[in-house]
């Protein structure tokens, strides 16, 4: 059964981001833009949908961003970090090449995120239906 979290909107002129409830997982998928509204809302959203659900993990769903920066890099890495103390993985999906390498440049590494090449294999990583290779914001041997 899937439910989306309820949160007012951000802020004018900005959106809300829904957390989706899929079995064990939350699944968020972000707009092309976040803004710091949005962005605030939406850690408050994941984690009280954590702490409610009792989630085993989050996917992050970021195939809609072409641009990343320090900023968007602070945010994955702060919701990762409190779905971590509320016991919960987080894996990012979705992530272009072309995100992969600014990331790098920018010398952003995640702490705390896992990243997958599918929103299905994040779901087997979290579900335990696939092994966990390499931790969080390392290499992913194998990711398909």
């Amino acid at each position: 059964m899937s439910q989306a979290s309820p949160g007012p909107l951000a802020g004018p002129g900005q959106g809300h981001v829904p957390v989706l409830r899929l079995g064990e997982v939350l699944l968020v998928t972000l707009p092309g833009e976040l803004h710091d509204g949005t962005a605030h809302q939406l850690q408050q959203d994941v984690a009280a949908s954590v702490a409610r659900s009792g989630a085993a993990g989050v996917v992050i769903d970021i195939s809609g961003v072409e641009i990343v920066d320090s900023f968007l890099g602070r945010v994955l890495a702060e919701i990762a970090g409190q779905a971590a103390l509320l016991a919960a993985r987080t894996v990012v999906v979705g992530m272009r090449p072309a995100v992969a390498i600014t990331l790098v440049e920018l010398g952003l590494t995640l702490p705390g995120l896992y990243t997958a090449l599918s929103t299905e294999r994040a779901m087997e990583l979290l579900t335990g239906r696939a092994p966990v290779v390499g931790g969080p914001g390392g290499p992913r041997p194998g990711s398909a």
